[in-house]
């Protein structure tokens, strides 16, 4: 996808990403849309031909505006993401974006109340949180979703847990 096709978000991020990775310099985003002005914790993923290659985000904002937490978290999803490598110069030109902005956190009193396609869920249990992003490919069902939750908070099965929910809106 071209730049100019993509989502003013999307295109932030990929201008971040490719800016700090070639320059170590961040942009200063001249007009701010609408969506860039609003507070809410933001999720920026990578994905290189197809693959996860980067996704770090923040559950509620920690920044003035959306705009600002995409340039962290673009940030952190190219260089600290624990899974990978920082991101090369040379990797960029394969690189797809997305910015997924969430809702605030509602807590959920059971499972039925979670939908694997529309909600991302937020699983915890003492201070350890694991978060996952609705509409996943291979992730289909509730329960999966709240196991790879689990995992991500090193929170046992057995373990109790409080549930919340929340909806992304997905920039590409």
């Amino acid at each position: 996808m071209r730049p100019e096709e993509m989502h003013p978000l999307a295109r932030l991020a990929k201008e971040t990403v490719e800016g700090y990775v070639r320059e170590g310099k961040l942009p200063q985003p001249a007009e701010l849309t609408p969506e860039m002005r609003e507070k809410a914790g933001v999720f920026v993923t990578l994905k290189k031909h197809g693959q996860l290659r980067g996704c770090i985000g923040t559950f509620e904002p920690t920044q003035p505006n959306v705009a600002e937490e995409t340039i962290n978290n673009a940030v952190s999803s190219s260089t600290k993401d624990p899974r990978f490598q920082p991101v090369a110069a040379e990797e960029l030109p394969d690189l797809t974006y997305s910015v997924d902005v969430l809702t605030k956190p509602v807590p959920v009193e059971s499972e039925e109340e979670l939908d694997p396609r529309r909600c991302g869920v937020i699983v915890e249990c003492g201070g350890r949180r694991g978060l996952l992003l609705p509409d996943l490919e291979g992730v289909d069902t509730v329960a999966h979703q709240i196991d790879i939750c689990r995992q991500k908070a090193g929170i046992l099965p057995d373990e109790p847990l409080k549930l919340y929910r929340f909806e992304v809106k997905r920039y590409r």
